[in-house]
Parts: C-alpha cells; structure tokens; sequence
C-alpha cells in the first residue's frame, strides 16, 4: 500500500489527506469517517460535536490578542464520488483509495481519489492542529453526504455553527474566488412496460459498448463539450433501428447524477445476414465520433461483440422508438451562459444514468442553474419530452443556489491579501457546481461566505488528480486570510 503522499508537503495536510484515503468514504457510508475526524477533534483537545445526521463542528479559541475578531467556519464534506474504470477491480465500501504521485499530480490507480472534497477536511484539520499559528476564533465545520442530495447540509440546524464567515474549501481551481453557485434538481424517469415480447426467430444476439470517454463533473465540465455515452449510443442506435431488423434487450449507460456517463451498452438482436454490415456501421460510428471530438475526447471506443446465449425477452418496439426519440430530443449540456459572468454557465442539464430493460425504463438527469426560473424551464422541458412517451417524471432533491455578495468583508480582505502577493487581484467567479453554501446560506442568512481550493482535475471520474503545487499556495493563502480576518 503507497503512502509516498505523506513526503509532500505542507506534511499535516497531506498526512490528514492520507488518512481519508484509508477510510472508505462513498456517499451514504459516513459512520467510519465521522468517527474518525470527530475523534481528531478529541485527540487535540477541542470541543467537538456531531449533530443528529453526523455533521460535525470542532471549535478552536482564537489566539491571545484576537478574541474579539469574527468567528470563523472552514467548511468542506466529508463523502466522495465512487468512479472507476470498468475493468478495475475496487470495492468502494471497503477498500482504501491508492493515492499516487504522477508528476506535479497526485492521481488514484483508476478510480476517483476523493480530493473532491477529501483536500479540504484535511486542510481544515490541520490548521485545527497547528497552535502556531494566529487566528480569531475558528470553527471546522464538515458535513455529510454532500454529492448525492447534499443531505447533510440541508440537515444543518441552526445554531450548530456559530459562524460570522464561512470559508468553503470545496472550490477546485486555485486563484479564484468563488462568490457564488448554481442550484439544482435531480429529474427522475419512470416507464413500465410489459416484459412479455420474445426474441424474433432466428436472431442473433449482439452486444455493443460505446467506453473511453473522460466523463468528469457535471458542473465543473460541463462546458468542456464532452461526450455524453447515453445520448452518444441512442443517436447511435436511432440509425441502426432504421436501417436495420433490429431488437433492443437491453441499454444501460452512466450511474451517478452528478457525473458525466463515460460508458454506455446495449444487447440487441438481430439477423445472421445483418451482423456484418451492423459491425460495419459502429466502426463507422467510432469514427465519426473520433472526428466530432478531437480535442474533446482521446480514447473513444465502440465495439461489438456476438454473445452466446439470447435474452429471454426484447423490448417492444413501439417502446424502443419512444425511448430513442425522447433521448435524442432532449437537452443535455450547456443550456445558458450568465450575462454578467459571459464565461460561466447559467444553466445546464446532464442526462447521467438510463436503464432499459426488464419491462422498466429509468432515465436521471441533474439540472443545475443559478436561476431559479431557469432550472425550472430546463426541468420542464424535460418534463415535457418524456411525458409524451407516458412516462412518469418526478423531481427530487432540489437545492437552491448561493446568491453572490461581491462586497462582503471577507471577499475584501481575500482580494487584499492576494493583490499583495501577485500584485493583481483574483479572478471573483460564480461556479455552475452546486457547493453547500447556498444550502447552509439559508440557515445562516448573515453568514459571510467564500469558497477557493487547490486544482483538482476531473473530479467525478476515474482521471481525478490534484496538482501538488497548489495545495501548498491555497494552505498558505488560507492562513494568512485567517490571520487578516
């Protein structure tokens, strides 16, 4: 087992860092890692509480001499995104990610690395641990389940933090700060059918996968034009359901609402005589996508394979033609840009997971918008597509967005400290993921809030990987801000 990131510094950072990636920490398996960084909060001495869903405040005094400056929470969740590539074997319930140096970059052996938001919790411990340094009063306030309906933040009650500011360390591009982020709402999809249709005589059974894609973080990359497998393989299968005598069995793509698919299969069956000319259309589909994104996406494969054993039923093929239809309608990507932050996404939807098959279908999408209007229009319009197939859509988990303030104090003093370095001021941005600020920012409405992290790369998928340097630049950065505050 590596432990080579324990050499890097600054040592406690990454020595807590390390730590994380030793408990296995998927959304909804939180007991270990609460245990744990409540325990950290013990072992130095410090008040520490863990609410009733496990969020977690630890308090440390402010340095003699600064009593009287305003409370400060560094804030981050404690939960990853479980990726990883197919041919992987990793059991994120119970192994420990293999963090590794790659360079100016430390990266997992295929799977995510929990730097989102791993690199925060351990930023926030160490300066718990360090009585070096000079600070206010400080809270480290670190929340549960956030990836995956952002449960312990809207679980917060008031009063568990006592906060007049709140750093957010879940941002993932070092140098900018963050004043601002997009709302959301999960869109889920429901259509049953009877499974009673059996395979035509005499058919064959195919099976074509469409991998390779870089997939990554529905807000974060959502703007960077990568392929969505889902959409990718129906637009794919649209033309071969016209061309061809085919069945559908089966089509399954993607997993997790708030990760672009990478990965997307379907089982069909068809006539001996049309196998070949089908295999001929997915080289030719392979190689039209290898052409639409160059410079988007490296590694695109489509292959098919013949299987030995048939499905025991197809899909009907009323349904089959209403499903294509409705994914290839259906928006997916970028939908707006924010007038006053031209470069930033207002609103976007990720068409992240479909399964047909079984008599059921099941599509889930995420919807992110710093406009409340706005992500009600896109999940509308989605609404809309799927209901004129007769399925059942319903919206679940719906968060709000985190309003900017770009005259708070905090945002002041940050700008100050970082002019005085790189004799410039930072960029101040709105970001299109969905941060807990929003979430927390209605239970604390005179809150003060900023979010600023480290470089983290393809968060969300197997490619995620942290630029070494920064973390040592946003650790400093956050020490002399708390020492300024």
């Amino acid at each position: 087992m590596s432990n080579e990131i324990l050499k890097l510094k600054p040592e406690a950072v990454w020595s807590y860092f390390y730590d994380l990636t030793q408990i296995p920490r998927p959304t909804g398996q939180m007991k270990e890692v609460v245990e744990y960084v409540a325990g950290v909060g013990k072992k130095l001495g410090l008040e520490t509480h863990v609410d009733k869903v496990g969020n977690i405040v630890i308090r440390k005094p402010a340095t003699k001499g600064y009593e009287h400056r305003p409370v400060v929470a560094l804030q981050g969740h404690l939960d990853m995104v479980p990726q990883k590539n197919n041919h992987v074997q990793h059991d994120f319930e119970k192994d420990p990610i293999q963090a590794r140096i790659d360079g100016e970059w430390v990266r997992a052996n295929e799977t995510t690395l929990g730097a989102d938001n791993g690199i925060g919790v351990a930023m926030a411990l160490a300066v718990m641990a360090d009585n070096s340094l000079e600070h206010g009063p400080l809270e480290a306030l670190f929340t549960i389940d956030e990836e995956v309906g952002m449960v312990g933040a809207f679980a917060l009650e008031a009063g568990f933090s006592k906060a007049d500011i709140m750093l957010n360390l879940d941002s993932e591009l070092v140098d900018e700060l963050y004043v601002g982020c997009a709302g959301g709402v999960d869109i889920n999809v429901r259509l049953e059918y009877k499974d009673d249709k059996p395979v035509p005589a005499n058919d064959i059974a195919v099976k074509v996968t469409l991998n390779g894609l870089k997939g990554g973080h529905s807000g974060v990359d959502i703007h960077l034009g990568r392929g969505n497998a889902n959409k990718m393989l129906v637009r794919f299968l649209k033309k071969a359901t016209e061309e061809f005598n085919i069945s559908v069995a089966e089509l399954q793509g993607g997993s997790l609402r708030n990760a672009i698919p990478r990965e997307a299969w379907a089982v069909l069956t068809l006539p001996e005589e049309e196998v070949k000319d089908l295999e001929a259309m997915v080289a030719e589909f392979e190689s039209l996508y290898i052409g639409e994104y160059r410079g988007i996406e490296s590694d695109i494969k489509m292959r098919m394979e013949r299987l030995a054993d048939l499905p025991k039923t197809i899909v009907p093929q009323e349904i089959t033609d209403n499903v294509i239809q409705a994914v290839e309608a259906v928006q997916n990507g970028v939908i707006t840009y924010l007038t006053d932050f031209p470069d930033t996404v207002e609103a976007s939807s990720n068409l992240a997971a479909i399964k047909l098959g079984g008599g059921e279908l099941t599509v889930t999408f995420l919807t992110r918008s710093s406009s409340e209007s706005r992500k009600e229009m896109v999940a509308s319009s989605i609404e809309s597509v799927f209901s004129l197939i007769g399925a059942e859509v319903e919206f679940d988990g719906a968060y709000n967005g985190w309003q900017p303030d770009a005259h708070s104090h905090v945002l002041e003093v940050m700008k100050r400290i970082f002019k005085e370095e790189h004799g410039v001021e930072p960029p101040v941005k709105v970001m299109h993921a969905g941060l807990e600020c929003g979430i927390i920012q209605g239970v604390m409405p005179k809150t003060q809030m900023i979010s600023f992290g480290p470089t983290i790369k393809s968060p969300h998928s197997p490619d995620e990987r942290i630029e070494i340097a920064t973390v040592a630049k946003t650790y400093d950065y956050l020490l002399r801000t708390l020492k300024a505050l």
